[in-house]
């Protein structure tokens, strides 16, 4: 079996090499940002893609966004992602589709040997792998409806809201004066985490969310 490794710790890719190889792997590149690792996948076409979540240039997604492609452009390429943190959002970006052949371990979880060649092995059979860190979270982040966090008054606004009623006909429903009913608005919008743009725009993003689109 071959295998590419993007990490750009030299120190960590040199044990990442030592223990692929120990688990039967053959490593036919390595490479310490995106670009190379998309570089080497498309050369070799290898039977697994290891890769850090971040890495440069901007330490942010470019190994998720890395292993989204991998797995688009090369779907017999399984990919294990490896991570210092656990990382919600691109856990959940990556599992939203098909987690055949996708691991998410954390870093830490290198050090136990065997059960790392296990998660490979599994990976590289088409398996999932993902660690009990991230499980935990995103059922966490799954029970942290925003939805949950607005007052039984925030929502009957909401609800007029999602009906195409204006900040006058909200008002006039819950026989309340407008000043109230923008007031509701703005707790609304803050406790759903809609990004800072106009406030029409904001206002159907907020009842989107409401419909569950």
């Amino acid at each position: 079996m071959r295998a590419v490794i993007a990490e750009d710790s030299v120190l960590l890719r040199v044990g990442l090499v030592k223990v692929l190889e120990m688990a039967g792997y053959e490593v036919v590149a390595e490479a310490g940002d995106e670009p190379g690792l998309l570089a080497a996948v498309e050369e070799h076409r290898p039977d697994l893609a290891v890769t850090d979540v971040r890495m440069p240039p901007g330490h942010s997604s470019e190994g998720v966004r890395a292993a989204l492609t991998i797995r688009e452009r090369w779907p017999g390429t399984a990919v294990l992602l490896l991570s210092q943190y656990v990382e919600e959002q691109y856990a959940a970006d990556l599992l939203a589709k098909d987690t055949a052949g996708l691991g998410y371990l954390l870093k830490q979880r290198v050090a136990d040997v065997e059960e790392f060649i296990e998660a490979l092995h599994r990976v590289t059979a088409g398996g999932t792998a993902l660690d009990p860190q991230v499980v935990s979270q995103l059922l966490l982040r799954r029970r942290r409806d925003p939805l949950e966090r607005l007052t039984g008054r925030e929502r009957e606004v909401l609800e007029l809201m999602a009906s195409g009623r204006s900040n006058l006909g909200i008002a006039q429903q819950m026989v309340v004066s407008e000043s109230t009913v923008a007031k509701h608005i703005n707790n609304i919008l803050a406790k759903l985490d809609l990004p800072n743009v106009d406030a029409d725009h904001r206002r159907v993003l907020a009842v989107l969310r409401f419909l569950g689109v």
